[in-house]
């Protein structure tokens, strides 16, 4: 059957090329586009990361992003923020350049806590492609190349380096989001954003078999706190948020599996598959059968 594909290193490598390199506290790797790409024929099949997060600058050429319910064509320069478990894949066109940095979770948390301002950002996947100076794309490129050399070089206080290095590039792609996202809500006091960052978590790991009030519960929180956190910073109810959770879910596993209708049901903890299918159908208008037969052939 097939099943999404998800690698607890970076793509196409399997379990025994890792016994030294799967992800811990300090997992920092960086890599051109160009490199990898190459060798699978410039197509990167969609696929996970449980543990890791990518940040992609396309800075010429271009391709096809896939996300779990849509793809789309972008060119450089582009900037790409993929959390742990999002699923995504591209298509480039040869004459493509540019850079990869992954990081781990652990890295990505001790970086930015919950307490954060960027919480927001960092939760779901971002495309940046507006280049304000003085965060011109060039001064992307330039930050990226320095951390880098910082990676590869052997100099006193290397992680402290690569640490500030890193605060600094994510706090440019902040700055550029907001300017991109201005409805952004960045007057979010910070206990606010610790919960609200705890709910999306929280939500990835049980998805439906928790009500909002068990939620709400878990943060020692009111449900109408809750969700007032929710519309403050996503502009959301909680229980919106947990739906669109479970549909981009449904439609990866109807997309990219060939799971049954009633296997993904299983799979996202409705009790029966008819729940499943009215669910789907409410927010959908179609049945999950007539989704996935719309869907063009791989």
């Amino acid at each position: 059957m097939k099943r999404i594909i998800q690698f607890d290193g970076l793509y196409g490598e399997a379990d025994t090329d890792l016994p030294n390199r799967r992800p811990n506290g300090d997992y920092l790797f960086s890599e051109r586009i160009e490199t990898r790409s190459r060798t699978f024929d410039w197509v990167i099949q969609p696929h996970t990361h449980a543990r890791l997060f990518q940040v992609f600058f396309l800075e010429t050429g271009g391709v096809e992003f896939s996300e779990a319910t849509q793809k789309r064509q972008l060119s450089g320069p582009v900037v790409l923020l993929i959390p742990f478990m999002a699923l995504h894949g591209f298509v480039y066109t040869p004459d493509t350049t540019g850079r990869i940095l992954t990081l781990s979770d652990t890295l990505i948390d001790a970086l930015f806590p919950n307490t954060s301002a960027l919480t927001t950002m960092l939760g779901s996947i971002q495309c940046i492609q507006a280049f304000d100076e003085p965060y011109s794309a060039q001064a992307i490129e330039h930050l990226m190349g320095q951390l880098n050399e910082e990676l590869i070089g052997d100099q006193p206080e290397k992680q402290t380096m690569l640490h500030l290095g890193l605060q600094q590039l994510f706090i440019v792609f902040y700055r550029l989001w907001s300017r991109q996202n201005e409805s952004v809500q960045t007057s979010a006091n910070s206990i606010a954003i610790r919960h609200f960052r705890q709910f999306q978590q929280r939500v990835r790991q049980v998805g439906t078999t928790h009500s909002i009030v068990q939620l709400a519960d878990e943060l020692a929180i009111t449900p109408v706190h809750l969700n007032r956190i929710c519309q403050a910073i996503a502009g959301k109810s909680a229980s919106q948020l947990v739906q669109e959770y479970v549909l981009s879910e449904a439609c990866k596993y109807l997309i990219y599996t060939g799971y049954s209708v009633s296997e993904i049901a299983y799979l996202l903890h409705f009790e029966y598959p008819n729940y499943f299918a009215r669910f789907f159908r409410k927010h959908t208008g179609l049945s999950p059968t007539e989704f996935r037969e719309k869907q063009p052939a791989p």
